[in-house]
């Protein structure tokens, strides 16, 4: 394997690793949040356990672990000039950072769903798109408030989106939106046999008026 993308890989993954909703809850709270709620280590069951204080943090360093995974592919391949970064490098570069936040080696191989880290990925690689997709996703959200919902239908759409913005310059950036519509719903499944049971969660409940 070439060197430096052998060197991207490692960073790539080990910054996937990095559990911060672990880290928060046993630093700031003294609570592992894969202890409590759906026992996932992601955005959303810190939100529903720790609450605001604790979900933004994670969610900001989750989504930030996917841009600077994408950012260290120029900075690595950088050190090499003899050697052109391939155009599947940043692909490669993406799964291997949500891989990192799904199985992370700092937390007993136990970690997240990768919806925030993906969506860091998205802004690194596919940023209006991405944005737009973070937009179908809040809107989702405050209509419905499921999170699951929310990210499925961001996730969906978003290959239509980036079919608009960046074809057919970037054919291998829509692969990868497609792969990511087909991932993001997979790993829903237990989410998306609630929904259609009625008894999936909301993260916003609205207060019942008197």
């Amino acid at each position: 394997m070439c060197v430096p993308i052998f060197i991207t890989l490692i960073i790539a993954y080990l910054l996937g690793s990095i559990p911060s909703s672990v880290w928060i809850g046993k630093l700031f709270f003294d609570v592992d949040v894969r202890e409590h709620g759906s026992g996932n280590a992601g955005t959303t069951n810190t939100f529903r356990v720790l609450g605001y204080k604790a979900g933004i943090p994670v969610f900001i360093i989750d989504a930030l672990k996917g841009l600077l995974a994408i950012i260290m592919c120029g900075v690595v391949f950088g050190y090499f000039p003899q050697i052109e970064m391939p155009d599947y490098m940043e692909i490669l570069t993406a799964a291997a950072v949500v891989l990192g936040h799904i199985y992370p080696v700092f937390a007993g191989f136990r970690g997240g769903k990768g919806v925030a880290t993906l969506l860091g990925v998205g802004f690194g690689l596919i940023p209006v798109p991405a944005l737009i997709a973070l937009g179908i996703f809040a809107v989702v959200l405050l209509c419905f408030g499921y999170v699951s919902l929310a990210s499925i239908t961001a996730t969906i759409i978003l290959p239509f989106v980036t079919y608009f913005f960046v074809m057919p310059e970037s054919p291998l950036l829509l692969i990868l939106t497609i792969a990511v519509a087909i991932f993001v719903p997979i790993t829903h499944m237990n989410n998306i046999k609630r929904l259609l049971n009625g008894t999936e969660n909301k993260l916003l409940k609205r207060k019942n008026k008197k």
